[in-house]
């Protein structure tokens, strides 16, 4: 019998390197004891390894993928179960993940399932407090998974909370980034989390404006936010009182247009009422894209706002760093530019319809700031299925294309600005009708000029640009 004592619960190298020296020392699963050391024995010295057998060994991508998932589950037999797993691949079961009645494999992905529900949960109900230290302040979160999945997504916080310095604590693990490094410790407990919470106002504020009363499901929130997570919210003061009022803000929603004027409301997946538009649907639907990674380290999905009756449609390449943080396009530095640009060219805002081909922000964590980190092929491809749908239901009289990637997006085709630039051509059907494609620069291109001559130079060319788009919806 051979004992395998891991140093922690996610103690995923040990793991592979012993399920990869048992199966090469041909072991069989009944023939191994696998456990976790005690918390007390964690500073103890470690044990000695055996030297690794040699030898091929191969099992499918994606059934060490799935294990790398489920050894987040708490359940003290997964580690055996995903070494029965393994012994079996390696011994000719290559396919084993397709047998999709064998009881092992369906435990498996149920374990892997919880666990990915477990992950949505910490990310959509870690609420920080804030601490003010001698050091400077810090935001403290309490939070308590069901599984051991800190580790695992500390990650995903350091890359969104990127310039903040903050501890998240769970009875289990305990993570800290001080805007440089990410630590992990031992688990706390609720006590360890200030009473006193500075952001309160402001959670139960964000909550209030975005509680949508026709789309009220009180069964639905309960099951999706259990009692220990609900308890920690803290804009869960204000449910009770959005339940009661709910029925009558729904009457007032029905009497009032979605779209009015002069200020029409922005397409956002938190705002429409229960049905809405197709866009509205459209903005709800891709909230939840996973067509390519780029969702997992953005903020949030970034999809087009303006009326749903726009003669004209801008397309950019991608939200930026700001427009990630606010869920809106064209707010940076960049859609300021635009915004001014816009103004002089008789051209507003409010009447078009803004939007990008790519709706997730790609970008390079560099220090504590996000470099942007122009758009692939692929996730071009990948976000097109959005563009053309918001394109089919707005038929604009003219689509224009700011950029290489917003050109490549709409016509499908690689495109030369300097060659294509202010010349109206018709576009595919995707649009529906007759339709007008227009290509002119994308307007953080004016901002990466190297001198103000440039950059005067070429802003009027920009503005004249925009007053042929002007004519050219008239």
């Amino acid at each position: 019998m051979r004992s395998i004592v891991l140093a922690h619960e996610v103690d995923w190298g040990a793991w592979r390197a012993a399920a990869r020296m048992l199966t090469l020392a041909d072991v069989a699963p009944e023939d191994v004891v696998w456990s976790v050391r005690n918390a007390s024995d964690l500073f103890a010295e470690p044990e000695e390894e055996a030297a690794a057998p040699t030898g091929s060994f191969t099992v499918p991508r994606a059934l060490v993928s799935l294990a790398e998932t489920v050894i987040q589950a708490n359940d003290p037999e997964r580690f055996a179960l995903l070494y029965r797993l393994i012994w079996r691949a390696h011994r000719g079961e290559k396919h084993i993940l397709e047998m999709t009645t064998d009881p092992e494999v369906q435990r498996t992905q149920r374990l892997a399932q919880a666990v990915r529900r477990d992950t949505h949960k910490m990310r959509a109900f870690v609420r920080f407090r804030e601490v003010v230290e001698p050091e400077g302040t810090r935001y403290v979160s309490w939070f308590e998974p069901d599984h051991y999945i800190v580790e695992a997504n500390a990650p995903f916080f350091t890359r969104r909370f990127a310039t903040m310095t903050w501890s998240i604590l769970t009875p289990y693990r305990s993570a800290h980034w001080d805007g440089e490094e990410l630590r992990f410790n031992v688990g706390a407990s609720p006590a360890d989390v200030p009473d006193d919470d500075r952001l309160e106002a402001y959670w139960r504020a964000y909550y209030s404006s975005i509680f949508n009363p026709a789309r009220l499901k009180i069964g639905a929130m309960r099951a999706e936010m259990p009692q220990k997570y609900w308890r920690n919210l803290p804009e869960a003061a204000a449910i009770p009182e959005l339940i009661r009022t709910a029925s009558g803000r729904v009457d007032s929603m029905v009497e009032q247009p979605v779209f009015s004027s002069p200020r029409p409301a922005r397409v956002v997946a938190s705002t429409p009422v229960e049905g809405g538009t197709a866009l509205q649907q459209a903005a709800r639907d891709a909230a939840e894209c996973r067509r390519c990674p780029l969702w997992e380290p953005a903020t949030q999905v970034v999809f087009g706002e303006g009326p749903p009756d726009a003669r004209i449609m801008l397309v950019g390449e991608q939200p930026g760093d700001q427009e990630d943080l606010a869920g809106r396009p064209f707010v940076g530095p960049a859609g300021q530019l635009l915004d001014r640009a816009m103004a002089e060219a008789g051209l507003d805002r409010q009447t078009v319809y803004l939007t990008n081909s790519v709706k997730h922000f790609k970008f390079v964590p560099r220090g504590k700031r996000r470099i942007h980190e122009k758009p692939g092929t692929g996730e071009i491809n990948a976000c097109r299925f959005w563009l053309d749908l918001e394109r089919a239901e707005l038929k604009p009289a003219l689509t224009v294309m700011l950029g290489v990637t917003a050109a490549r997006a709409v016509l499908g085709r690689a495109v030369t600005i300097s060659r294509e630039r202010s010349q109206p051509m018709p576009l595919p059907d995707a649009a529906g009708g007759n339709t007008t494609g227009f290509i002119t620069v994308h307007p953080s291109y004016l901002l990466r000029l190297p001198d103000e001559e440039a950059k005067t130079r070429e802003y009027a060319a920009f503005v004249e640009d925009l007053r042929r788009v002007v004519a050219l919806a008239a």
